[in-house]
């Protein structure tokens, strides 16, 4: 049995004048990865090239314990995909869809099909090409999930959903993540859904890997510090990754450890910490 659902080392691409890597990755098992990065960061490049869609320049990519590219058809069943653009006919209905879907993956369960939809208020009488761009997302999601695949692949599944969806989105995926032997790696500019849903943190910023941390461990290493300059400006200069000024003090991200004892720091919020550190401000 294989420890890691996937595992990228050393993985490079360059595209024109951009250039991702290289990225050192490692998913384990029952767990979620949130890819944190902005528009442009590299986050569908890396889907893509873990789905064999490009091919890298360098580097190995390891699905569910396998390696070698051709065994990717093998690898079908095994995995749930939706890409920033759901790619489903346009002129196909609900019901439509799960009868083609039901001819493509062999582990089709079209009664967990039916659950999800009526889970996410689809309608059946409508075609594809008249979905908002958040029910699309929703039937991709409905459609990943309904052949029982062990890693779910999803770019920006949270974008164009509402607060309520993407709520109910955080909790199916985590009810899908109970399972110890799935799975899923989640690529969003929406960094609060991340932060409910993930247990590993990579951030990604001009094709850079800025970290790649368990959640929690961020949260130990990393506290807010609200104080007066004089206060900040004693602190040892490393310690301090940004700093916010305004007439009433000052708020700094800094590292716990770097701290002196009797400072009260606060938690520090996931997406103030990505701001920071792709800015490389210290």
């Amino acid at each position: 049995m294989y420890e890691n659902a996937l595992e990228l080392q050393g993985l490079c691409r360059s595209l024109g004048d951009f250039t991702l890597g290289p990225l050192d990755l490692v998913l384990p098992r029952g767990c979620v990865m949130g890819l944190v990065g902005e528009n442009g960061a590299g986050k569908s490049t890396t889907m893509k090239l873990i789905l064999g869609m490009l091919r890298p320049d360098a580097g190995r990519i390891s699905i569910l314990g396998r390696e070698d590219a051709g065994q990717l058809r093998e690898l079908k069943e095994e995995l749930g995909v939706v890409l920033d653009e759901v790619g489903l006919p346009e002129c196909l209905t609900i019901g439509a869809v799960g009868k083609v879907m039901a001819g493509t993956f062999r582990r089709w369960d079209e009664c967990a099909y039916q659950g999800y939809l009526r889970r996410f208020a689809l309608p059946g009488n409508k075609p594809f090409r008249e979905f908002s761009r958040g029910m699309k997302m929703k039937l991709g999601i409905a459609v990943a999930l309904s052949h029982h695949p062990k890693l779910l692949l999803l770019d920006e599944a949270t974008s164009g959903l509402d607060p309520v969806v993407r709520d109910e989105v955080v909790d199916l995926l985590g009810e899908f993540t109970r399972d110890e032997d799935h799975a899923v790696l989640l690529s969003s500019h929406i960094v609060s859904d991340l932060e409910k849903l993930c247990d590993y943190i990579a951030f990604l910023h001009r094709g850079q890997l800025l970290l790649c941390e368990e959640k929690d461990r961020l949260k130990e290493r990393y506290g807010v510090l609200r104080c007066t300059r004089e206060t900040l400006t004693a602190l040892n200069p490393a310690a301090v990754l940004g700093k916010r000024e305004s007439p009433y003090g000052v708020e700094a991200i800094v590292e716990r450890n770097r701290v002196p004892a009797g400072l009260e720091l606060g938690p520090v919020d996931l997406e103030d910490l990505f701001i920071v550190m792709a800015k490389g401000e210290r």
